[in-house]
């Protein structure tokens, strides 16, 4: 009898499972097809309504941060990028976000810190590489100018 239990306990546990990762699919996958649209409010608050019943999936808190950097909404864009790297540390476009922004705030200490964790992990971004050193020789010389 206690094995039978035992049993349908784990079919239930299996069962409810399946259930929530498909649930959590399916909004993800709705908030990206808004997001694809440009319909951000939509898509933000499907975002923003998958991190409240998963708050373990990154790509929810990027694509926020895409959102709020469209808003020009830079602390929420940074909150959410830096919650999306204590989730997935590797994560390049993350990163990659993270050093435009340190970029406008001429913050280059950080620039460099985040350009060496970048050029550790990227894999199909490693072309912004040059980008970013670019960027950061501008800024250079802008400094030594003024």
């Amino acid at each position: 009898m206690k094995t039978i239990k035992k049993f349908l306990i784990l079919i239930f546990l299996l069962f409810a499972s399946s259930v929530s990762g498909h649930t959590s699919d399916k909004i993800f996958d709705e908030a990206k097809k808004n997001f694809d649209k440009k319909d951000y409010e939509k898509s933000k608050f499907l975002f923003q309504r998958n991190i409240v019943f998963f708050p373990k999936n990154a790509e929810s808190y990027l694509f926020l941060a895409k959102i709020y950097n469209n808003e020009e909404n830079t602390e929420e864009e940074e909150k959410n990028l830096d919650t999306t790297l204590l989730l997935q540390p590797d994560n390049e476009e993350a990163i990659y976000m993270l050093i435009n922004i340190q970029l406008e705030r001429s913050n280059f200490e950080e620039v460099n810190i985040l350009m060496n964790r970048f050029t550790n992990v990227c894999k199909k971004m490693c072309k912004k590489t040059k980008e970013i050193k670019k960027s950061l020789q501008d800024f250079e010389a802008n400094e030594k100018t003024n």
